[in-house]
């Protein structure tokens, strides 16, 4: 298993990271209807999915690897006068009890690790996560043209590659899943939805095309054993 490592978001140029993605508004009010509260921000980044959901009531922890992120925002939440818990922890050895969480986000997180990272990494959710909680996950698809020309790139096992076109995260392990992984890795979730691949590229530049996996699932809960009656 490769060693955790952090984007370098010192070298961030892009205000994109700054705003909480589409899905944001949905899973609000979809979590709030379900009476959930504790939120876990899971590879916050610069905060954009912290604060939004602070914003709207939830009570948030947020994790990250790079120390760089998590003081940003934290400032940011200062600023803002919002009560965020934000620690600077590897994803493969979360510092929370078994089922703390009711909600968690992974947004392009968990795929920056090898085949064992991830398995590793989504153990760990599963965890901390509660029973018939929800997590919102997004996955890097084999249908990526990086993945596709996966030749030109430094490989770690057969789903993963060194990418190194980006500078803040150079060398960052990238790991690829198909629908029959999906199936395969998340075996003991249920589906909230069917798995959405979406499109992503510059009209300019459509070399570096990649594709998303997105994902709602649920942790099932633990079956409780009746006794027979005498």
């Amino acid at each position: 298993m490769t060693e955790s490592k952090a984007w370098d978001w010192s070298k961030n140029e892009s205000n994109q990271w700054l705003i909480p993605t589409i899905e944001s508004c949905y899973l609000t009010e979809s979590w709030k209807s379900k009476g959930f509260k504790k939120f876990l921000d899971l590879g916050c980044g610069l905060g954009r999915h912290s604060i939004y959901f602070a914003q709207k009531g939830f009570e948030v922890n947020s994790v990250d690897l790079s120390d760089y992120a998590v003081n940003h925002l934290k400032n940011w939440a200062e600023k803002e006068r919002l009560n965020i818990t934000a620690d600077v922890c590897d994803m493969l050895n979360l510092p929370f009890a078994n089922g703390t969480f009711d909600c968690i986000i992974a947004y392009n997180v968990i795929y920056h690790a090898d085949t064992q990272g991830f398995i590793k990494s989504l153990e760990e959710i599963k965890r901390v996560l509660k029973n018939k909680g929800e997590l919102f996950i997004t996955l890097l698809s084999k249908d990526s043209l990086t993945y596709q020309n996966a030749d030109l790139y430094k490989h770690i096992d057969n789903n993963t590659i060194l990418r190194d076109e980006d500078d803040t995260e150079m060398n960052v392990p990238h790991f690829y899943v198909d629908i029959e992984d999906i199936r395969k890795y998340f075996v003991e979730f249920d589906f909230i939805n069917i798995p959405v691949e979406q499109t992503e590229y510059n009209l300019k530049n459509t070399e570096n095309m990649s594709k998303h996996f997105n994902l709602i699932v649920k942790k099932r809960g633990t079956k409780k054993v009746m006794g027979k009656c005498r």
